[in-house]
């Protein structure tokens, strides 16, 4: 027990060290391509989060999704993409193979739907190539460029809100 805490306490001062000197360029090209990161451990609809976003215009062949739970069972079979608390290495890196693809794609959005401050949810938003990225407020400020108040269990409000102000910055 005591080193899992230690293994979590060092990913989340390598985040933060790597937050502190962190800039962002925002860019300035129209929203084609969704990636979501969910924290799947507090939020289990993200089946209805996806048809939101499929209502609100999006295309559900330019959206991917990546789901982070604390612990899967063994013989749990997924049909996405999905990585847990073992796949984070002591120096902060995460090697599974789905993951790293999840982070070098260049979406134009990323949308951290996540309101607890988990170091593999950090890590892979931070590390994420997305020229965009949208997220709740309680998390650190300088991970999103766009950051929506509203409780974790209102996805339609998230994405109403969502679309809201990515019409108001010409992104959509």
């Amino acid at each position: 027990m005591f080193l899992k805490i230690f293994k979590n306490f060092s990913a989340k001062r390598i985040i933060k060290k790597k937050l502190v000197n962190s800039y962002s360029d925002v860019s300035d090209c129209k929203i084609k391509t969704v990636g979501i990161l969910i924290d799947e451990t507090d939020f289990s609809e993200k089946e209805n989060l996806v048809k939101a976003l499929l209502k609100s215009g999006f295309q559900s062949e330019n959206i991917t999704l990546l789901a982070y739970k604390n612990k899967y069972k063994k013989k749990e079979e997924l049909d996405y993409l999905h990585f847990s608390k073992k796949d984070v290495s002591w120096i902060g890196t995460i090697d599974k193979k789905e993951v790293r693809e999840f982070k070098a794609k260049e979406f134009d959005l990323l949308i951290g739907y996540f309101q607890e401050k988990k170091a593999p949810l950090l890590l892979v938003t931070h590390n994420s190539k997305a020229k965009f990225k949208a997220g709740f407020s309680n998390i650190d400020k300088r991970l999103f460029h766009l950051m929506i108040d509203i409780p974790q269990e209102d996805y339609a409000v998230f994405v109403d809100e969502l679309v809201k102000y990515l019409r108001i910055l010409n992104k959509l």
